[in-house]
């Protein structure tokens, strides 16, 4: 009795042995079906990549300053106008 029943646990471990690897191909399966579905999902919605997106968040700092910067100058050649002062040509040259 004790060579049967060791042979039925040797046959049953085995069995969970395939199941257990069965398993793991239908997870990997899964996993490769999800992530292609949500790929496909994302080109038809048109998603940004994220370096796309941090490029031009960058892109639009630097033009966000650059705005600045001439608003604060446009600002002070008004006040200049205003105040009848002599603008010099120099600023207004172009290359």
């Amino acid at each position: 009795m004790t060579q049967t029943s060791s042979r039925i646990f040797d046959e049953m471990a085995r069995l969970m042995n395939d199941a257990a690897g069965v398993a793991s191909g239908v997870r990997r399966e899964f996993d490769t079906l999800f992530k292609t579905q949500a790929e496909r999902i994302l080109r038809d919605l048109d998603v940004v990549k994220r370096e796309e997106f941090e490029a031009v968040k960058e892109m639009a700092k630097i033009a966000r300053e650059e705005n600045e910067a001439l608003k604060h100058r446009v600002a002070i050649l008004e006040a200049e106008v205003q105040r009848g002062d002599e603008l010099p040509k120099a600023d207004f040259e172009t290359s």
